[in-house]
C-alpha cells in the first residue's frame, strides 16, 4: 500500500427487520457491494434499542454507521424506534434510513416529523428490491460522508 493512502474504513450497518426473506435480500445486495461493510440484524425494535444502547447482552455492540429501519416490527414499531434514536443524544446523529413496504403519507409523515434522514418503500419486485439496496449503497457510502464519531 502507497504511503498516505488509508484503507476504506468498513461500513457497519443495524438493519433492523422482522421479515426473514427481506433480511437475506438485504444482506446479500450488501454483500455483493464494491464497498466493504459490516451488517448486524435486530429482529424487534426493542432488540436494536437495546443493540444501540448497550443493554443487557449487547455491551460489546459497536455502534453503525447507518440504520435501516422497518416501521411495521414486533415489540416496539419502527416510529418508536426512531423516536427513541433522534432524542438520545449519543445516537441521534446516526443516519436513519426507514426502509418499509408501507407507502402511507401518515407513515412517510411521521418518518421525517420524527427526523428520519429519508423514507423508502420497498419494492415488492426482487430485482427492484435488489437495485433499491444498491441505490442506498451508492448515495449513502460514495456520496455523503457518513459521522465518525465514537463508538
Amino acid at each position: 500500500m502507497k504511503k498516505g493512502i488509508m484503507k476504506p474504513k468498513p461500513i457497519r450497518i443495524l438493519l433492523v427487520e422482522d421479515n426473514e426473506g427481506d433480511i437475506v435480500l438485504t444482506q446479500e445486495a450488501l454483500e455483493d457491494s464494491k464497498f466493504i461493510n459490516t451488517v448486524d440484524v435486530a429482529r424487534n425494535g426493542r432488540e436494536a434499542l437495546d443493540h444501540l444502547m448497550k443493554n443487557e447482552g449487547y455491551e460489546d455492540a459497536i455502534l453503525p454507521d447507518l440504520i435501516l429501519l422497518d416501521i411495521n416490527l414486533p415489540i416496539m414499531s419502527g416510529h418508536e424506534v426512531l423516536s427513541e434514536i433522534k432524542n438520545n443524544e449519543e445516537l441521534k446523529q446516526i443516519p436513519v434510513i426507514m426502509l418499509t413496504t408501507s407507502s402511507a403519507d401518515s407513515d412517510i409523515n411521521k418518518a421525517y416529523h420524527n427526523h428520519a434522514n429519508c423514507f423508502i418503500s420497498k419494492p415488492v419486485e426482487i430485482n427492484e428490491f435488489m437495485e433499491a439496496i444498491s441505490g442506498i449503497e451508492q448515495f449513502w457510502f460514495s456520496i455523503v460522508s457518513l459521522p465518525r464519531g465514537k463508538k
